[in-house]
């Protein structure tokens, strides 16, 4: 074990707040689960809290393999995946899942073990890596918009379209995150605007299409209509049945909570161990189990950000922000959901919630990030040995 903490490279925070996180995460989701082992009728809830430790212990050991490889080979690394990821989304657009009626491509079996794999979220962290690595490359250099379009923005757009379809907020969080990545990387705001504009009409057209041919994708476009009338509105319906045993779950909770375990709601909450897991921690642990995680994600994104800004390259800040950021602005929307702040937008709780794909990608992410920080470790202590001139001497001899 000494030798495995010796071994571990990278900011020590971001090490400590991921292993917080994935240690709290284990009561909500071994409580939330009761309720899906009685629903499945098998009635085993330790089986849900094995999934769960195993999808983090293989999250933490990509964590781990990941910040050993040094940061600059995710150059090359974004530019063989981006095709891979184009093909792995095709594949889950084509295969035809539903539920209930609904289009829900949005995962795909993984060969002989038996295991759902969410693509999406593969394609938006080499996305992200991606983008970083072109807009490092054109730091230095005035470039038009024509230049740009082929090698930036159409991978862009094309792995937006084709997430698009089954999976409306991951491909509009991708944007968004695409959006603020390029304004800091010092892209053109007019360019930017161009870009903007062409993705808000490029989406109005896919939902007049929808509209006109229905059959193509059963439901989805009233899905999301439906979700945000509700939510402007104000008005509880049907509709709301979510967010209102959510809200119930918070108001319950009150300060201090009715106890690890003792949850009421987790009975009735659908998804209550994944998408609103939120609404069960408050009700177990109240305003103070609530506090707690926003601290530690508020603590996460200034880690993120001071490892950006020790960064030696342009790359690797940008690399730092554009597989960082999306981590903390995911963790918001899934609270801000809970608490209806948000519309109902299917976006997990970093490291919290249940599910592999979802903690497996954020601990890529979070190994990116630390890879990078180990790089900045390794420089200062090549500084501290060329101003230690004995130092020098006492490892020659």
């Amino acid at each position: 074990m000494q030798a495995l903490f010796k071994n571990i490279k990278g900011d020590r925070l971001i090490w400590a707040i991921a292993a917080l996180l994935a240690i709290f995460s284990f009561l909500p989701v071994y409580s939330a689960a009761s309720n899906l082992a009685y629903v499945g009728g098998s009635g085993n809830t330790f089986g849900f809290f094995v999934k769960h430790f195993m999808h983090l212990f293989l999250g933490f050991a990509i964590m781990y393999g990941v910040h050993k490889i040094p940061y600059r080979y995710f150059r090359g690394l974004s530019m063989v995946m981006i095709p891979i990821v184009i093909v792995l989304l095709v594949v889950t657009m084509l295969q035809g899942t539903t539920i209930d009626g609904a289009n829900a491509s949005r995962w795909i079996q993984i060969p002989f073990v038996g295991m759902s794999f969410q693509t999406s979220t593969l394609a938006a962290v080499v996305l992200m890596v991606y983008v970083a690595r072109y807009l490092s490359k054109i730091q230095d250099r005035k470039v038009s918009f024509v230049e740009t379009l082929l090698p930036l923005w159409a991978p862009v757009f094309f792995i937006l379209i084709l997430i698009l379809p089954a999976n409306f907020s991951t491909a509009a969080i991708v944007f968004l995150m695409v959006m603020m990545l390029a304004f800091i990387g010092g892209y053109p705001l007019k360019y930017l605007a161009v870009v903007i504009g062409s993705g808000i009409a490029g989406l109005a057209l896919f939902v007049l299409v929808a509209k006109a041919f229905p059959e193509a994708m059963p439901n989805r476009i009233d899905t999301w209509m439906s979700r945000i009338e509700n939510f402007a509105n104000g008005e509880d319906t049907e509709a709301d049945y979510q967010i209102e045993n959510a809200k119930i779950a918070i108001a319950s909770g009150g300060i201090q909570g009715k106890g690890p375990g003792k949850s009421t709601q987790k009975n009735v909450l659908p998804q209550s161990s994944s998408d609103f897991i939120f609404a069960i921690i408050i009700e177990e642990y109240g305003l103070i189990g609530g506090v707690f995680l926003l601290v530690l994600y508020s603590w996460l994104l200034f880690r993120i950000v001071i490892v950006s800004q020790k960064s030696d390259t342009v790359f690797g800040k940008l690399l730092v922000l554009g597989v960082g950021l999306p981590i903390i602005f995911q963790a918001l929307i899934n609270m801000a959901v809970a608490v209806e702040l948000f519309p109902v937008t299917g976006q997990t709780l970093p490291l919290i919630s249940s599910g592999g794909t979802s903690i497996w990608m954020t601990c890529l992410a979070i190994g990116i990030i630390l890879s990078v920080s180990a790089k900045r470790e390794l420089l200062k202590e090549k500084e501290i040995n060329e101003d230690n001139p004995l130092e020098i001497l006492s490892e020659t001899i």
